[in-house]
């Protein structure tokens, strides 16, 4: 797969995403034996291994998540490798950046790719011709990259695994924690990435995993979307690129490998763990295509290739290009727009219908020149302007989400368990917006007439 793609040249720093799992561990372990010396093609990328603590959202003690780290930090000392143990309660302490996309470097062409190999190799060829290792050997050989010192995970704070606690527990419905911890997550390993230095991060999706998520997300309502949740590369972060190197192996096919070459994994419970088949959308279209499989065992494999097949073109319009807004969660294109979309527009109008107040007097609805709102019609309605807009933190998020998030935003009762960042990030782009058109006018905007003289 990477060798297809040529996606990841030599040299460059790799953060693989490990949760403990059979998939994620076999992508450990094949990326080991990849920068092994007596491996064909060797892999010539630094890598490093990054794990999430997710327990304290499950209600772990912390005598249960100590004896889960107890299992995962052998495992990843074993691999030789940078190494990183994170709470998931840190996504508290994130600065508001790490939900704005940076300038991503144009993607290199074959001819790049080729060139930065054989530079590389070059490279390796002068220090082994220099006699003996010399002080930069070290940096520059895959097989032996410099360790930086690991992350331990230190006992998060008291007030933040409450504060992610509360989050996690005013969520109505499971598919919205699911929803919300795959965004947290995303989030916190992100900022890793870029706190480290690294321009690539890989996930151990594989193709079941993949074929499950591309029928769930279409059930959530992130058809537009798919090609970045299912494809090989992720884009959407900017300067670092999301990989799922994982996605031509069935779970069978893991399975049957960490079995024969004794792979260690840890079994680390999820959110879902022992629900109900109905619990959620995710739990019931995992059943569904499970099942499906049994009986039809081409069903995974062409779903699969159905995703394999979309292409992630750019929306067409204003909304297009490098300035567009994104979703202030999952960090993808605004898609509610009520010229082409029906229904976000449909449930969008049904929420602030839900959400007014009841009609007053025509006397008391009389308000001053100048006035952007009439007290009868609540702040999410108002006329989407000025104060109205900034004084009601709902309507402030709100319209800063996707469709899917939207959706799963209903299920949370308040904005107030949410992590700070994602509340100062909404402000300062409301705030951007709101300075914007106040001065409008006063922008000077050439024609296209006036463009093409000059």
């Amino acid at each position: 797969m990477l060798g297809k793609n040529r996606l990841i040249f030599p040299g460059e720093k790799v953060l693989l995403a490990w949760s403990g799992g059979p998939s994620s561990s076999s992508m450990v372990w094949q990326v080991l034996e990849g920068l092994s010396q007596d491996s064909a093609k060797r892999l010539r990328f630094v890598p490093g291994a990054i794990f999430v603590d997710e327990g304290a959202a499950f209600g772990k003690s912390l005598e249960e998540r100590s004896k889960t780290l107890a299992e995962v930090k052998p495992i990843l000392q074993a691999t030789g490798l940078p190494w990183h143990v994170v709470a998931l309660e840190e996504v508290f302490s994130l600065p508001p950046s790490v939900l704005r996309c940076s300038a991503q470097e144009p993607a290199g062409s074959e001819g790049a790719y080729k060139a930065a190999v054989d530079s590389f190799l070059q490279q390796q060829h002068v220090l082994g011709a220099g006699g003996g290792p010399g002080p930069t050997q070290g940096k520059e050989q895959p097989p032996q990259p410099r360790l930086d010192p690991p992350s331990l995970a230190s006992p998060p704070a008291a007030a933040q695994t409450e504060a992610l606690s509360q989050l996690f527990c005013s969520v109505r419905t499971l598919t919205a924690k699911e929803e919300l911890l795959q965004t947290l997550r995303t989030h916190l390993i992100l900022h890793m990435a870029r706190a480290h230095g690294y321009s690539k991060v890989m996930t151990g999706d594989s193709c079941t995993r993949l074929a499950i998520k591309l029928m769930t997300n279409l059930a959530l309502g992130r058809g537009a979307f798919l090609a970045w949740d299912t494809g090989f590369s992720d884009e959407r972060h900017g300067d670092v690129v999301v990989v799922r190197p994982m996605r031509d192996h069935t779970l069978k096919e893991i399975a049957f490998y960490n079995r024969l070459f004794s792979v260690p994994s840890v079994f680390t419970p999820a959110v879902d763990t022992k629900a109900p088949e109905k619990a959620s959308i995710h739990r019931l279209m995992e059943a569904f295509i499970l099942r499906l499989q049994t009986q039809f065992p081409s069903t995974v494999s062409t779903v699969y290739r159905t995703s394999e097949k979309l292409v992630k073109a750019p929306r067409d319009g204003p909304a297009a290009g490098d300035s567009s807004p994104c979703c202030l969660l999952c960090m993808c294109a605004l898609d509610v727009d009520a010229a082409d979309s029906a229904t976000a527009f449909g449930a969008q109008t049904s929420s602030r219908l839900s959400q007014m107040q009841p009609p007053t007097p025509l006397t008391e609805t009389r308000t001053p020149l100048g006035s952007c709102c009439s007290p009868g019609v609540g702040r999410v309605q108002g006329c989407g302007q000025g104060a109205c807009r900034r004084e009601d933190p709902q309507a402030c998020i709100e319209e800063q989400l996707c469709y899917s998030c939207r959706v799963n935003m209903k299920d949370l009762p308040s904005l107030d368990p949410l992590p700070p960042y994602i509340l100062a990030e909404a402000q300062l782009r409301t705030q951007r917006a709101w300075v914007l058109q106040e001065i409008r006018d006063c922008l000077i905007e050439d024609s296209d007439d006036e463009a093409g003289q000059s």
